[in-house]
């Protein structure tokens, strides 16, 4: 009976394929149509995220992932290569546990090390625990003295939605700022998560953090605020196992159908493959890396020709400051001025209701024209503006037109990073229809007649100082690089 649903569900938005417009292929309507059929993608994600796990970038498990995803690309019958790229360094958790004592108290929360969290002495580090409120300005200043050598233990509201998600990664930069400014020995979050779930953020100075930093679960972290309002003392003993070290060489998978008229134009649609590993990142990136392998061996199964090379890209170090992407860009730098468009699908799988086009205006009536046959699945409405946070950003600061997808929260927020990330999260019909919906926009900028040149360095300089971006390549620590002139494409 669940299989007759389910087909019932799958084959319901067929009925919702426009036919193509005059002088369209219905190339695009075949191709989203097999997207919404029984193929692979979910037997898939099944094998990545139950079996191979979680996937943080230096782990056996991410080595495996690659390997294993790029012999999925053969299995099909498209071209694939994986190709090498640097990241800056390796950080890695091993184990963490802390104890929490006072007069009277005893007990021991479970926590998480935020990624980029420095380690402790093996038998532990101690330090007074203080309540820093939100973080804020005016938080710390009344801990004053205080903070100085203690963990501050900084109070979150519970995640809901993707707001909620951006807004603590906003503040978390300004939050450990002011932790170390104070001379806090570290930083300890309530997790935001619910149902006492923990979850990893990226530390904000990256690899440059020298500070232990770790999320709590909320309930006991709840207990600890309690009982400092009542003018408890605490001591907390935080022992944090990080393995750390150099530069080291990772690879992401890149498949290809060469184009059949233009092969030197390129069109890339992207997801990232490593997750964090508290869970088997189902919706943060599994579901959508699958879907992009599923969408290249629907294009070869049907024996359709693009007219643009499009490559199929997951890419990997994208939790640790978008490493696998910056590196493609490094490595093809040559042939980036044929490269039409970069997208990225990176928001779990809820329903796609539009695209970010990065500031690109020229880039919305292209979508349109290519989501034509897809239309009953909309309304799609575009946000023209720039985002930083995935793997398109370093197509943006190098003038490439880029695109987000833009997805409704579902239950991505609460899942994010966190433990909870796993199989059963998958909006499994949802998914594809989202696979749907990015095979026609993928099929439309390979095929259709366009010119999306790639912006010069003062185009790229001018969108920063119109936009809210440098405050977003702040807050996702990539503003330096790009002061520094390391990365981006400079005046």
């Amino acid at each position: 009976m669940h299989r007759v649903i389910s087909a019932l569900l799958l084959l319901l938005p067929l009925s919702m394929l426009a036919a193509p417009l005059p002088g369209q292929s219905d190339a695009a309507s075949r191709l989203a149509a097999a997207m919404l059929g029984d193929t692979p993608m979910v037997a898939d994600l099944r094998v990545l995220t139950d079996q191979i796990g979680g996937r943080a970038t230096g782990t056996a498990a991410n080595r495996r992932a690659v390997d294993w995803a790029a012999q999925r690309f053969r299995d099909a019958g498209v071209e694939v290569r994986t190709e090498p790229f640097e990241m800056p360094g390796l950080w890695l958790e091993r184990s963490a546990r802390v104890t929490v004592r006072g007069d009277g108290v005893s007990f021991a929360p479970r926590v998480a090390a935020l990624p980029f969290s420095a380690g402790t002495p093996r038998s532990g580090l101690i330090a007074p625990l203080v309540a820093a409120g939100a973080g804020g300005e005016e938080d710390f200043k009344a801990l004053a003295a205080k903070a100085r050598g203690a963990f501050v233990l900084v109070e979150t509201p519970e995640l809901f939605d993707l707001d909620g998600l951006f807004r603590e990664y906003t503040e978390s930069g300004g939050i450990e700022r002011r932790a170390i400014a104070a001379g806090a020995a570290g930083v300890v979050y309530m997790s935001s998560r619910p149902n006492n779930g923990l979850a990893r953020h990226n530390a904000a100075l990256g690899l440059g953090n020298r500070h232990p930093m770790m999320m709590m679960e909320r309930d006991a972290a709840a207990r600890a605020l309690r009982l400092l309002r009542q003018g408890k003392s605490l001591l907390m003993t935080a022992a944090l196992d990080v393995q750390s070290g150099p530069a080291y060489q990772s690879h992401n998978v890149i498949g290809e159908i060469r184009g059949n008229t233009r092969p030197d134009e390129i069109v890339v649609i992207g997801a990232h493959l490593d997750s964090w590993d508290l869970g088997t990142g189902a919706l943060d990136n599994g579901a959508n890396a699958m879907m992009v392998l599923d969408l290249a061996r629907q294009i070869r199964r049907l024996g359709l020709r693009p007219a643009r090379t499009i490559r199929f890209a997951l890419w990997n170090g994208e939790e640790q400051n978008l490493n696998g992407s910056y590196g493609y860009t490094g490595s093809h730098a040559a042939e980036l001025d044929r490269h039409v468009m970069a997208s990225s699908y990176d928001i779990g799988t809820g329903k796609i209701t539009g695209f970010f086009t990065g500031g690109r205006g020229e880039l919305i009536p292209i979508l349109d024209r290519a989501l034509a046959p897809l239309r009953g699945l909309g309304p799609f409405t575009h946000l023209n503006i720039p985002i930083v946070g995935t793997d398109n950003y370093d197509f943006m600061m190098q003038g490439v037109a880029n695109l987000v997808a833009n997805q409704e929260s579902a239950n991505y927020g609460p899942n994010y990073h966190a433990r909870s990330d796993e199989f059963d999260k998958v909006d499994l019909t949802q998914l594809r229809l989202n696979a749907a919906i990015a095979a026609a926009v993928t099929w439309g900028f390979a095929t259709l007649e366009l010119e999306l040149p790639r912006q010069s360095a003062q185009q790229v300089d001018s969108l920063i100082k119109a936009t809210d971006l440098a405050d977003q390549m702040r807050s996702f620590g990539v503003w330096d690089a790009w002061v520094a002139g390391k990365r981006g494409r400079r005046p």
